[in-house]
């Protein structure tokens, strides 16, 4: 059973977001918290408000100390880093991690601390490396980890430090994550295929691929 799903975005993330959110079908509870790089002087609820439009799900600017509740999606304010604790949120204002505040890798790792294996991380578009870490963190204590195919990006130099950083559960088109989360919420005791999208241009990985793929052929599939 997965606690939480955690969605890093940077540049391009508005879109990506929302579509994310628009294609994860109403009846999945998965709470989830999003870290989205923004200016530091932008207005608190904005991004809240904007993502309200697109799904029926109530999203929330975080305060310290909030509780996660079921079907909720949770937005780090403006010039705060979120941090995960088991039932609740904290915020900080703590040092700019890669000159960002909130810091996709903080996010990731308190999350993964709070609720190990429980934990789906998705990286999507950004022009940073923010996220990758806190990846492979998600990874490390049994999680999920899901990266937006960077050939379909915004920006792809965040899903590709992604790629690099660890063994992805999957790589997918934008209009796939959200069906493939559900997928994940739906059966949760058996993990779904991992999904190669074939070598990414310009990226060394060490991403998995499906054993029937890796019995097949030692190289990935070249588009």
């Amino acid at each position: 059973m997965y606690d939480l799903a955690c969605i890093g975005a940077s540049w391009g993330g508005l879109q990506a977001v929302s579509r994310v959110l628009a294609d994860l079908p109403a009846e999945c509870d998965l709470p989830i918290a999003i870290a989205q790089h923004r200016h530091p002087d932008s207005q608190e609820r904005t991004l809240a408000e904007l993502l309200n439009t697109q799904t029926s799900r109530p999203v929330l600017d975080v305060e310290d100390k909030m509780a996660i509740k079921p079907r909720h999606v949770y937005i780090a304010p403006p010039n705060y880093h979120l941090l995960v604790e088991r039932g609740s949120f904290a915020l900080s204002v703590d040092e700019r991690i890669k000159f960002a505040r909130p810091s996709i890798d903080v996010l990731f790792e308190t999350a993964a601390d709070a609720y190990g294996a429980g934990v789906i991380g998705i990286i999507l578009t950004g022009a940073n490396d923010d996220g990758a870490l806190g990846l492979a963190r998600i990874k490390d204590v049994g999680g999920v980890a899901l990266i937006q195919d960077p050939l379909g990006a915004a920006r792809r130099a965040m899903p590709d430090a992604a790629i690099a950083a660890t063994a992805a559960d999957a790589i997918l088109p934008l209009d796939a994550i959200g069906k493939f989360i559900y997928g994940l919420w739906v059966q949760p005791a058996a993990k779904q295929p991992v999904r190669d999208s074939g070598a990414v241009e310009g990226v060394r990985g060490n991403r998995e691929v499906s054993p029937a793929h890796a019995e097949t052929s030692a190289e990935p599939t070249r588009r």
